[in-house]
């Protein structure tokens, strides 16, 4: 990675855990899947995808893997001190990072492009965001 594009830095609960992207990211999603509300305990998550290339990890962290609904494996990430899953690696993705939108807290971020699984979607969220 070089440091002549924009930088950006994700981070778990306690900070021990760091993820540094460069650059824009490829999309923003915003899923509604069952697996994402229980992984961030809220009614969806939010992904920001950057190129493998452009992401660097800090810190000890533990691996979940699972199987998502695609069929193709998801390997979360996360701080094995304060548990935040801060990135995870989709097996259908396999040149993309899935970065946590909140785990970028306080940086100004676009919002997402598209959502996601949206048969999931809770009754009551409404948002004008395109649907793929």
């Amino acid at each position: 990675m070089t440091d002549d594009a924009l930088s950006r830095i994700a981070r778990c609960s306690c900070g021990r855990l760091t993820v540094r992207c460069l650059g824009e990211p490829s999309r923003i999603s915003l899923c509604h899947c069952h697996a994402c509300q229980r992984r961030t305990g809220s009614a969806f998550g939010i992904a920001i995808f950057f190129a493998r290339a452009r992401v660097a990890v800090d810190g000890v962290y533990s691996t979940f893997t699972r199987e998502a609904e695609s069929g193709f494996l998801v390997s979360s990430h996360f701080c094995g001190a304060c548990g935040s899953t801060v990135w995870w690696e989709p097996a259908r993705m396999p040149d993309w990072i899935g970065i946590a939108y909140g785990a970028f807290a306080g940086t100004e971020l676009p919002p997402p492009d598209q959502q996601v699984h949206v048969k999931q979607r809770l009754d009551w969220i409404r948002l004008d965001i395109p649907e793929k």
